[in-house]
């Protein structure tokens, strides 16, 4: 029988393994499908005649002590008719792994057919991340009572992604962390060195009429980790029901690694509402592997705001 400080240490080990995979970057569940596609793409930047403010909070392993915990802040506007901005903040902590970090986005937007609003969009991303082993809580947990020094090291980066739009179809290529990273304070033989990752973002939303007030959008996410070469997929698919500019919706997303289709990693119901420039999404992932018999789930909610409606009347910001 497992004892409840098995329990803990192999939680840990998890833990780590999925630091390894997320390490300088913001975790990244289902915050995206909070109607916020900017967390995964800097050439979302600018989309939109409003300055665009969400407030993200994520937490794993329900249930589970000293499981991952991830705030973030992401905004981003107009900037003349052809440009935008926009500003990631997020604040993670794993076990005994913590990681800060910013992300400051340009994206630039052409139109390429004002009649069939066909338009492609180019980002580019400079990420700075903090990361940071924190050993005070070492000797409790039954490690070496030697180590006693934090180890920390920052990391500098880039992100690159190109987005095109016709309609209601869309396709975003992204490359996120670009350059190697120095491992020098850690392990040089085993910590990867590369965290490339590469994402195809795509989807299409569909109203059978005009004037209809329901709009269904499937989509798909593909990623791949150039560090071990694991690659996943998120099948996604939401309604949304419109009242004038106010609107509600209802979906889920199915996540897996790509070699193991029939074995998601979590499948998770999803809901929001944006009423009078105010918006919230909640999502529970139903977590599906080993995990199962010690955690609930996953909870990630999503509020924020639209402000200054207007700031553009470029075709390409709708």
């Amino acid at each position: 029988m497992l004892t409840m400080r098995k329990i803990t240490v192999i939680l840990m080990v998890l833990g780590t393994v999925a630091v390894r995979g997320q390490e300088l970057n913001s975790p990244q569940l289902s915050q995206y499908l909070a109607d916020n596609p900017f967390v995964l793409s800097p050439t979302y930047a600018g989309i939109g005649d409003h300055v665009k403010i969400r407030l993200n909070g994520l937490a794993q392993w329900v249930g589970i002590k000293n499981a991952p915990r991830t705030q973030s802040l992401a905004a981003d506007m107009r900037l003349g008719e052809k440009s935008g901005v926009g500003l990631f903040l997020y604040n993670d902590s794993n076990g005994y792994t913590k990681q800060q970090g910013a992300r400051m986005s340009f994206a630039h937007h052409l139109t390429l057919d004002r009649y069939e609003d066909e338009f492609l969009s180019f980002g580019l991303s400079y990420n700075f991340n903090q990361f940071r082993l924190d050993v005070g809580e070492f000797t409790d947990a039954g490690f070496d009572p030697g180590v006693t020094d934090d180890r920390s090291t920052s990391n500098h980066n880039f992100d690159v992604g190109v987005l095109y739009r016709k309609n209601a179809f869309y396709l975003s290529l992204n490359a996120s962390n670009v350059i190697n990273k120095d491992v020098y304070i850690f392990d040089p033989i085993y910590e990867p060195n590369k965290l490339r990752n590469f994402y195809l973002y795509s989807g299409y939303r569909y109203k059978k009429s005009k004037n209809s007030n329901m709009e269904i959008e499937p989509s798909v996410l593909y990623k791949i980790f150039e560090s071990d070469g694991r690659s996943e997929a998120d099948i996604n698919l939401k309604f949304r029901f419109y009242d004038f500019e106010d609107y509600y919706y209802v979906g889920a997303t199915y996540r897996f690694l790509n070699d193991q289709l029939g074995r998601p990693l979590y499948v998770a119901p999803l809901a929001g509402l944006k009423k009078n420039n105010l918006y919230f999404g909640y999502s529970y992932q139903v977590i599906l592997n080993e995990i199962l018999g010690y955690s609930t789930g996953t909870h990630v909610v999503t509020i924020g705001m639209d402000l200054f409606q207007g700031i553009s009347n470029c075709r390409c910001t709708y």
